[in-house]
């Protein structure tokens, strides 16, 4: 599949950019481009942070400058937090992977620029962009790793281009509960609760087995839930009749 390709700039630690390559992995990204890392490269420190990412590393283009890692990108994008006084389009993360899913779906090569961890990208580096990725962080604690920023870009990646499903439940304890289910566990309660007498004063019964059956249906139970409750209530009957 078509993708951004993820360049690091003038890395200085190995460490983070192995965590970068595991951050793009997480989320099906492995264009990695490195310009002119600090300590070398292949780094060993890299290749052991990157756990299970390794493949990206083996597979990172090496380039001695910025322009090198660009020179077949038609658009490219630069994280920066900082104000640097220059002209440009400012998108967040989220905006900014839906504009480079629109470009790269039309054939267009699309580049994200990270900077070193220390100081973030130089102006020269900057000038080379077509826009600025701005994240919304704290203004008075704005620097991100180098890893956390691509993480957050990896994910609005996978936003834009897979279907994310906003809510789910995990069935571990089976089905869902049918009507009938529910139906048969509220006439339960309420015919030993009535025995008990619960439902007391009789001009507000009613009103009360109301609430209760909306509290059951409230509670989306499953069967295995219908099946404990009415085992509980089974219980304090039959501890009930041992008092006796």
């Amino acid at each position: 599949m078509a993708q951004p390709f993820f360049v690091l700039v003038r890395p200085q630690m190995g460490e983070n950019i192995g965590a970068a390559a595991r951050a793009m992995w997480n989320f099906g990204l492995d264009r990695m481009r490195i310009v002119a890392p600090r300590d070398g490269w292949p780094n060993q420190k890299a290749i052991a942070m990157s756990s299970g990412a390794g493949r990206l590393l083996d597979e990172a283009v090496l380039t001695d400058d910025t322009a090198g890692a660009l020179e077949d990108c038609s658009y490219v994008f630069a994280t920066t937090a900082r104000q640097r006084g220059l002209t440009k389009p400012v998108f967040s993360p989220e905006e900014a992977m839906k504009v480079a899913a629109q470009k790269i779906g039309a054939g267009e090569k699309v580049a994200v620029l990270f900077g070193p961890e220390r100081a973030g990208l130089e102006n020269d580096d900057i000038a080379r962009a077509s826009a600025i990725i701005s994240v919304p962080v704290n203004p008075d604690f704005p620097s991100l790793n180098l890893a956390q920023c691509v993480l957050l870009t990896a994910y609005e990646w996978r936003r834009q281009t897979e279907e994310v499903v906003a809510e789910t439940v995990e069935m571990a304890r089976g089905d869902w509960a049918t009507g009938l289910e529910i139906e048969k566990l509220a006439a339960h309660y309420e015919e030993r609760l009535d025995e008990a007498g619960f439902f007391f004063p009789p001009a507000k019964a009613d009103g009360m087995k109301i609430n209760l059956r909306n509290l059951w249906s409230r509670m989306r139970l499953t069967r295995a839930d219908v099946q404990m409750l009415h085992g509980v209530m089974r219980q304090m009957v039959r501890w009930k009749d041992r008092g006796t």
